[in-house]
């Protein structure tokens, strides 16, 4: 998951005197096609979604359109604020990557945006639009692609250290448009829908069980990830407690530690690691009665779909990146080195290892009370 403070250009964190770079003010009304950049990770993608209904808020009948990766296509495909997702695809290797790159722009060309909103910080994604004669480019300076763009954003202190989805919606409000804060909202396909059925279905699971939801990976590192042998224990505590049946998340690259957990219970769990869609997975959670992650782009997806979530945080911030949703709770403990924003931990992972299942479970029954 990004967090904005790693990127490059740390120095436009700094707020100069003029904070937007670019020749004058972009009236609303004489835009008729916006491209919007999304982002390439899942959690951070989520994070965009009050950024973009605040766009459409400001171009309410333009036509919307979003350039994604394949891999967070579907959190945007069933988006009310979005017309259209157009897929950014690349071949493998120098000389393929350089063909998809081609048909990339080729394609911005053929639609004729007269606006590109990015919210991705990378170059590329300045070259591009840049490259694809979009007129109007606003994004944040970071990056070394400031040149590349018409409408440039400093960084300002106070936006490093607010919560991502607020990095987001301060492109839109340092362009002079109205960004009010909404909770991220996610919608699951009717197809997808149909497909959760038949294999909830097929697994006799039906509409009133109560379903776990536990996602024990996190694609950013280890030191995001509490032990599966606790994800373990929060599951058979569930199974006996609350007669759960659990349901593991995880993608191919988290199948190892997904299986573990299964592998740990006592109790059956369905291991859903790998074996679907993120449409479908996106279904899958929006089932559940209740969810247990570590930082993941999944625990976004739970609170974005209003599963009661309760998130264990380490090396991470929950100040900047924790679940944003009508009911969730954070399990830290406060250590000298955390948040380190380490992919992989060099000391003794207390931050993590120093959780017991006991706090975990305290927490996710505190907020089964609250909601009751």
């Amino acid at each position: 998951m990004m967090n904005p403070t790693n990127s490059t250009n740390s120095t436009s964190a700094m707020s100069p005197k003029n904070p937007v770079v670019g020749d004058k003010r972009i009236d609303p009304s004489k835009i008729k096609r916006v491209l919007v950049r999304a982002t390439n990770w899942v959690g951070d993608a989520v994070m965009t979604l009050p950024a973009l209904d605040a766009l459409r808020d400001t171009f309410p009948s333009r036509f919307i359109a979003v350039l994604a990766k394949p891999w967070v296509a579907p959190i945007y495909e069933h988006h009310p604020a979005v017309d259209r997702v157009l897929l950014l695809e690349k071949g493998e290797g120098m000389f393929g990557g350089l063909g998809g790159t081609i048909r990339c722009i080729r394609m911005l060309r053929r639609n004729q945006f007269d606006l590109a909103i990015l919210f991705q910080n990378a170059f590329e994604a300045a070259l591009l639009t840049f490259s694809a004669g979009v007129p109007l480019r606003v994004g944040y300076r970071t990056d070394g692609r400031g040149l590349l763009l018409t409408h440039g954003i400093f960084r300002r202190r106070e936006v490093l250290q607010a919560h991502q989805t607020e990095y987001y919606l301060s492109i839109l409000r340092r362009m002079g448009w109205g960004a009010h804060y909404r909770a991220p909202r996610l919608y699951v396909s009717a197809a997808d829908r149909d497909s959760v059925e038949a294999i909830l279905l097929k697994e006799g699971i039906s509409e009133g069980d109560f379903l776990l939801g536990v996602s024990p990976g996190a694609i950013f590192g280890g030191a995001k990830r509490w032990p599966a042998e606790r994800f373990a224990e929060i599951g058979d505590r569930a199974a006996r407690e609350w007669g759960a049946r659990v349901l593991i998340f995880g993608s191919d690259r988290e199948a190892s530690i997904c299986g573990r957990v299964v592998a740990a219970m006592e109790s059956s769990a369905l291991n859903f690691s790998g074996s679907t869609s993120l449409g479908v997975a996106m279904g899958l959670i929006g089932r559940c009665s209740f969810f247990v992650t570590n930082d993941s782009g999944l625990m976004h997806i739970a609170a974005a779909l209003n599963v009661p979530t309760v998130a264990i945080f380490g090396p991470t911030d929950p100040v900047t990146t924790g679940p944003r949703g009508l009911h969730t709770r954070i399990v830290r403990h406060d250590t000298s080195c955390a948040p380190c924003l380490k992919p992989e931990c060099s000391e003794d992972h207390t931050c993590m290892l120093g959780i017991r299942a006991r706090e975990v479970w305290e927490a996710m029954e505190a907020l089964r009370e609250e909601i009751r």
